[in-house]
C-alpha cells in the first residue's frame, strides 16, 4: 500500500477531470484520437511502473547481499 493512497485526491485532479469530461460533443474521429492518446498514456504508465518495480527489485537484491 502506498502512503499516498490514504490522502484525499486534489480537487483539481486531472484524472478526475478527464473521466468527468462530456463526450457527447466529440465526433467519431475525435473519439478515435482520444482513445489513441489514452492508450499511449496507458503504455507510458505501464512502462514507468515496470521500471519502478525492476528498480525496486534491483535495490532489494543489492541490499540482501
Amino acid at each position: 500500500m502506498d502512503a499516498d493512497e490514504n490522502l484525499p485526491r486534489r480537487k483539481d485532479d486531472l484524472l478526475d477531470a478527464l473521466v468527468k469530461q462530456d463526450l457527447d460533443p466529440l465526433s467519431v474521429d475525435e473519439l478515435h484520437d482520444r482513445i489513441a492518446a489514452l492508450e499511449a498514456e496507458i503504455a507510458r504508465s505501464r512502462s514507468k511502473m515496470d521500471r519502478a518495480v525492476h528498480h525496486r527489485a534491483s535495490a532489494d537484491a543489492l541490499f540482501r547481499k
